[in-house]
């Protein structure tokens, strides 16, 4: 009898202990989620990119796994990307938006899972550069990330989009002297991207890089300019910031120390 009883006070033992560590583990689980709820994701560096290097390096099915709202491009520069709400498009050169399979990949992209901390009802914005200064109001801490989205009626929009490359690569700022541009009046629709810091020059964008995508998800683009008659804007404050680099002979050769600071001036203008 008392080694049936001591048999069962060790079964109780292994369940406690099972459970014990069972629960640690959705605990160490939730706080990785948790981490990378509030974590900008980004494949490459703009400078590799202003200088030719368009060869995907991530598919977009794992990039959904970093974000769902974002920015960026497709191998060989194939248009320009827009994430929202989970939803990835490609904007190709002819302005319009399609779906993005799992299996397409990405040589420059940043992504993030989206949560709002900063709201703000905008109206009567004349331009992009006022609607620039109208969020940097907004900003309490110029040395970390923001996410931006816009939910708005547009007076009018201005976007880009560029089209598919072959090798060997044009650097960006050659690409964009020939982007196709498109405009948009009286238009509902999203503005999606970033803010980054000053110090972040080469690795990404300084300030602003928005996207654009129209309410009916059919057309968008690069941003270039815009005029919001009202809408809903959404900042999303991140302090952690997580950028994977390609391993390959082509990028090793990329002169990332180059100040490119001038063509990136020209490529988002």
């Amino acid at each position: 009898m008392e080694g049936i009883g001591l048999l069962k006070e060790l079964k109780k033992l292994v369940a406690t202990l099972v459970i014990t560590v069972g629960l640690m583990g959705l605990g160490c689980w939730m706080a990785e989620a948790q981490e990378n709820q509030d974590s900008i994701y980004q494949v490459s560096t703009i400078n590799a990119l202003l200088q030719g290097f368009y060869d995907g390096q991530l598919t977009f099915g794992e990039l959904k796994k970093h974000g769902d709202l974002g920015i960026g491009t497709f191998t060989a520069l194939d248009g320009e990307m827009l994430a929202l709400d989970g939803h990835f498009f490609q904007v190709r050169a002819d302005g319009k938006a399609y779906p993005v399979g799992n299996q397409e990949k990405t040589p420059f992209a940043v992504v993030t899972f989206f949560q709002n901390d900063i709201s703000k009802e905008l109206s009567n914005i004349n331009n992009y550069l006022e609607l620039q200064k109208q969020i940097n109001q907004l900003l309490p801490n110029k040395n970390i990330f923001y996410a931006i989205r816009i939910d708005g009626t547009f007076g009018y929009v201005k976007t880009r989009s560029v089209p598919k490359q072959s090798k060997p690569y044009p650097p960006l700022v050659e690409v964009t002297k020939n982007q196709p541009t498109f405009e948009f009046k009286n238009v509902k629709g999203t503005l999606v991207g970033f803010w980054c810091p000053e110090y972040v020059n080469g690795i990404n964008v300084p300030a602003y890089h928005l996207h654009f995508i129209t309410n009916d998800r059919k057309y968008g683009g690069h941003l270039l300019e815009c005029r919001l008659q009202e809408g809903k804007l959404m900042i999303d404050a991140s302090t952690d910031f997580h950028m994977v680099l390609p391993d390959n002979s082509d990028f090793a050769k990329v002169n990332l120390g180059k100040d490119s600071g001038k063509d990136l001036g020209k490529v988002e203008k």
